[in-house]
């Protein structure tokens, strides 16, 4: 240490007057007794060297006579500089000014002894007194801490953050509040940070220095604090700072949800998908339910994940939790896809989830179930295989050319207008827009394409298929939302399945008017439908035993109709377990007509980490307390939608603190996740974030961009402040 000190006092002898006069120098008692500090015996025998020998470097004899080492100048403004001597004197001349010490001005502001001595001591308000302190230049701070380091012990070295942290000099004030104000703006909105060419000739920097550098233009009070007009070691553009900003943002925001979670229970959604450059990216999704009882889903962090393994998904969600101080024994539910990794019954992640969280509950997604429904009835039924192939070769055909989509796209405008004159549509939003085509070669098929789409079949089919797919997508909608809970969703999949079992009994003569009025206005023939059926894969001769509507009606509307519920049914099948039994009676729905307090003790059971025996009699109590309040007294509970609105109102009235254990039941029911919507949008998100221009974005800068765009309404509430402190905590800077 001594030595480095050494090495540094003699460069601190360069520093200007200017520099030293602005901050804090030792008393004078202590350059007095400078001699009498004990010395290494390197710098002994240095000083012993230079004291016998001093009068036996050669010198030149005019040098002999100006050179006076008694009388050299003391200020280091004046002071003639050291490679303007002679070779020969150079060390005998550095040797001098470092016997001297630091230069002490006159008229200087000491501070009270023990800011050196001892910084255990050190009272920050001493800053108070001296307003000027806080006018100090980036430049002056740094030669103060450089001079700190050179002759205080090292007590400073360890408290000097803290204390640095504590004075808040304004120009740098300014320029941290400035560069967190610019970074937000690409934050917020996933832009890119950098530019192709960031030199100062180019005339399209990136956003980052764009935006800095029209916001110095545009406001006099940063226009000297930055970009050129800063210190070139303090200009804080380079793309390290960039990202450390980033960084800084994204922890903030983590750390902003964690506090909302406090630790309280939650589930878990989990999903994985590979970005541009074809790494594969695991996003995890805490749901759980905040402290004014509202459902909250959100995104705490995506990583990069090299095997997709059910064991490594496992120890990455792991991993990521305990980077939270958050663990696996507060997990209360699961939702992942339909994928073996995810889903598997021996080796899938849920099962290793709930062997250390066994009141972890899965939930297959129900977006997901809903499309499975859709695959397993297009492979059942060939009319529903041939329509969606037939459909999917249209649009590569139509995709192809340019020419072909710009006529499509003026064809289609004007029969929209004619519909919407004649009342046959209607306006509403994201309806009747422009989609985009996948493009193909083959367009020498088109001409049998157009022949098999204008025939009675695929009429039919089509306007079949519309409205099945009509029901099932009101409820694909509603699944989608966050607050969505378990007993509204399965509430959801029974009213489709009640639609589609009306459909099936009341919508059939309606649907051959449509398709009738379709064909003829497009002068496409209708069959007899008395007439035999004649498959299409036979010859004429061979006739069907059953009549054209026989076919349409029973073989193929009531077919398809049958196997959709019966997918349904059998991918919806939670609906008959003890847990969504118990959901379902703590449903307040129609003035909770569904309670029942032995379904609900039967879900408690699925419980143990929260309900022994001693709380279960506890809970049973309170039920009965808690309907004859809520059901009968409490008119306030009297029109509630659901389960979310339910917990609500128990934050809202104060009784869930009159009935700990029930709302505890209602938050689990809560926990229990729908779909993975929000991991879904997660996703999204990462592919507008990390695009083809972006591919080589690190997996830290993805996460930093990603999380603060995904959870906005969080980062837009962590103050600059905040931001700054972590950006200063990551590392010396």
């Amino acid at each position: 240490m001594e030595t480095s000190q050494n090495s540094l006092k003699k460069y601190f002898s360069k520093v200007p007057k200017s520099n030293l006069a602005s901050h804090n120098q030792p008393n004078q008692e202590e350059n007095v007794n400078q001699s009498e500090v004990p010395l290494h015996s390197s710098q002994r025998q240095e000083t012993d060297l230079e004291n016998a020998n001093q009068s036996e470097v050669p010198l030149h004899s005019s040098q002999r006579q100006e050179i006076d080492l008694e009388s050299l100048e003391y200020d280091p403004v004046k002071r003639t500089q050291i490679l303007d001597y002679h070779p020969n004197v150079c060390d005998v001349i550095r040797r001098a000014y470092i016997r001297q010490g630091p230069c002490q001005p006159e008229n200087h502001i000491f501070p009270p002894t023990n800011f050196y001595g001892d910084m255990r001591r050190f009272n920050p308000k001493w800053f108070q007194e001296y307003p000027d302190w806080l006018e100090y230049s980036v430049s002056n701070d740094a030669t103060y801490c450089l001079y700190c380091y050179l002759f205080k012990d090292s007590n400073i070295h360890q408290g000097g953050g803290e204390v640095f942290s504590t004075i808040g000099f304004k120009s740098w004030n300014k320029k941290k509040s400035l560069w967190i104000h610019v970074v937000r703006l690409p934050v917020n909105q996933g832009f890119a940070f950098r530019g192709y060419d960031e030199s100062k000739s180019s005339l399209n920097k990136g956003n980052f220095l764009e935006i800095l550098s029209w916001y110095a233009k545009h406001c006099d009070k940063i226009h000297d604090y930055v970009l050129e007009h800063a210190p070139q070691n303090d200009r804080m553009t380079s793309p390290m700072i960039q990202k450390d900003i980033v960084t800084a943002c994204k922890i903030k925001t983590i750390k902003a949800i964690i506090e909302e979670l406090n630790g309280d229970y939650c589930a878990l959604l989990v999903d994985e998908s590979f970005d541009v450059s074809r790494k594969e990216q695991m996003a995890v999704v805490l749901r759980h339910v905040d402290r004014k009882g509202f459902v909250m889903e959100r995104l705490i962090d995506i990583v990069h994940v090299q095997d997709t393994s059910a064991l490594s998904l496992k120890s990455a969600t792991v991993n990521l939790l305990s980077q939270h101080s958050l663990s696996l024994s507060y997990v209360r539910g699961q939702c992942y896809d339909g994928a073996n990794n995810m889903q598997g019954e021996i080796k899938g992640l849920k099962k290793l989830i709930r062997q250390e969280s066994f009141s972890a509950h899965s939930i297959h997604c129900f977006s997901h179930q809903l499309q499975l429904t859709l695959v397993a009835v297009s492979k059942k039924c060939i009319q529903v295989g041939e329509l969606v192939l037939l459909v999917s070769n249209v649009l590569n055909v139509l995709g192809a050319s340019f020419k072909r989509m710009d006529k499509f796209r003026e064809s289609q405008k004007e029969r929209i207008q004619e519909a919407l004159d004649m009342g046959e549509l209607t306006i509403g939003r994201g309806l009747h827009q422009e989609l985009g085509l996948i493009k193909a070669d083959e367009s020498a098929k088109a001409t049998r394409y157009l022949e098999a789409c204008q025939t009675f079949k695929i009429a039919f089919m089509l306007h079949l298929m519309r409205d099945i797919l009509g029901i099932t997508d009101e409820l694909n909608k509603s699944l989608q939302k966050k607050e969505q809970d378990i007993a509204n969703a399965m509430l959801l999949v029974e009213v489709a399945k009640r639609r589609l079992q009306s459909f099936r009994e009341d919508a059939w003569d309606e649907l051959i008017d449509k398709v009738s009025t379709f064909c003829i206005r497009y002068n496409i023939l209708i069959p007899n439908f008395d007439e035999p059926y004649v498959n299409s894969g036979r010859s004429r001769r061979k006739l069907a035993d059953h009549t054209i509507l026989h076919h349409y009606r029973y073989v193929v509307f009531y077919k398809i109709i049958d196997w959709q519920l019966q997918e349904l049914n059998d991918r919806f099948n939670e609906v008959t377990t003890d847990l969504l039994h118990g959901v379902a009676c703590l449903n307040p729905v129609d003035s909770f007509s569904s309670f029942n307090i032995k379904n609900i003790m039967r879900m408690a059971e699925l419980y143990p980490d929260d309900f022994d025996e001693f709380s279960r009699g506890a809970l049973e109590n309170q039920l009965a307390t808690y309907i004859i309040d809520v059901r009968d007294i409490d008119e306030r509970f009297a029109n509630l939608n659901g389960l979310c609105d339910l917990s609500r109102k128990l934050v809202q009235t104060k009784k869930h603190l009159n009935f700990p254990l029930v709302f505890r039941l209602v938050k689990f029911s809560l926990l229990l996740p729908v779909a993975t919507a929000s991991v879904e949008r997660a996703f999204s998100a990462m592919k507008f974030i990390k695009t083809d221009l972006r591919n080589k974005m690190n997996d830290g800068l993805l996460s930093g961009c990603l999380v603060p765009y995904v959870e906005k309404d969080v980062f837009i509430n962590i103050s600059n402040d905040a931001i700054v402190k972590t950006f200063q905590e990551m590392k010396p800077r």
